[in-house]
């Protein structure tokens, strides 16, 4: 086997129309395709997908220590975190700081688990242009 990069991470997800309108309109990703059952978001590198979960399968929601957490970069995740909460987003834990920057969690329509990381950049050479929010600058 020779995998070259992650595709896509699926997300079954109870009523489709909420996660699109959280993932894209609230986060902001982008719509690449778009067919009955499936969404795929995102424009490079990793998709996010969606598709219907199973009406008759138990859905289990997520955990820090155990479950699927879905990470997204951010530039500026105080201003992301305002932004967010001024739009109804449930906040799962505060934003905390660590070795390599800030961190808050929060969570999508289904319970699951979105962490969202500001890098700390020890090198100012490594940060190629600045971010506020969820977009670039």
């Amino acid at each position: 086997m020779n995998i070259k990069k992650v595709g896509n991470v699926i997300l079954a997800v109870t009523d489709i129309d909420k996660s699109i309108e959280f993932y894209h309109e609230i986060i902001g990703l982008p719509i690449k395709n778009q067919r009955r059952s499936w969404v795929d978001l995102g424009t490079s590198g990793a998709l996010l997908s969606l598709h219907p979960a199973s009406l008759t399968a138990q859905h289990i929601g997520s955990s820090i220590e155990n479950g699927i957490t879905i990470g997204f970069l951010v530039g500026d995740v105080k201003s992301a975190v305002e932004e967010l909460r001024a739009k109804g987003v449930r906040i799962h834990r505060d934003i905390i700081k660590k070795d390599a920057g800030l961190n808050v969690v929060i969570l999508d329509p289904d319970d699951y688990l979105i962490s969202l990381f500001e890098p700390v950049f020890e090198d100012k050479a490594e940060q190629t242009s600045g971010y506020q929010g969820f977009t670039p600058a």
